[in-house]
């Protein structure tokens, strides 16, 4: 059992942790992820009993990553710092079927036997990283993709009542 795995039947006070990754481990972290660099990386905070069965984590996520600007290819440096929230629920039923809901609490999940906080600290690293990041400088850009021959579909064309605007025009055109 690696040392960023704590078995969940043993947590009955609170506990203290810190991991900050070193350079290989970044490395291979930014090639997991597909970005370019994880230069600097921290996770800290604690896990504690929260009521008679379930455990309550809370951390700090610190990284400085580097990915590529989705317009020029360029580097592009983002700092993150992001709270981390987890609540490990005893009780806690895996959906059954093909179609499940969603909880409305989008910290809460089943309490495993083990916790691994790397995978934890994966996670939160994952979700955290900017999903279109962009160069100083660097306007957005409007991608239009349809058929050859076809007036690809605008945002006007997208809004709710897009469509009967366009009904309403053809009435009126027929009206002339």
């Amino acid at each position: 059992m690696s040392d960023t795995v704590l078995n969940t039947a043993a947590i009955t006070r609170d506990v203290e942790f810190a991991l900050r990754p070193g350079t290989d481990a970044r490395s291979a972290l930014a090639d997991a992820l597909g970005i370019r660099a994880v230069r600097k990386l921290s996770f800290t905070g604690h896990i504690a009993p929260e009521g008679a069965s379930d455990l309550l984590l809370e951390a700090s996520l610190g990284a400085t990553v580097v990915q590529d600007c989705v317009v020029t290819g360029d580097p592009v440096t983002t700092r993150i710092d992001e709270p981390v929230l987890r609540r490990y629920l005893a009780g806690m039923e895996d959906p059954e079927g093909d179609e499940a809901e969603m909880p409305e609490d989008d910290t809460a999940e089943r309490l495993p036997a083990e916790i691994d906080l790397a995978d934890v600290m994966r996670e939160a690293l994952a979700l955290a990283l900017p999903p279109w990041p962009r160069a100083e400088g660097v306007e957005p850009v409007d991608v239009t993709v349809t058929e050859p021959g076809k007036e690809p579909m605008t945002e006007e064309d997208a809004r709710p009542f897009a469509g009967l605007k366009a009904l309403r025009d053809q009435l009126k055109d027929g009206d002339t």
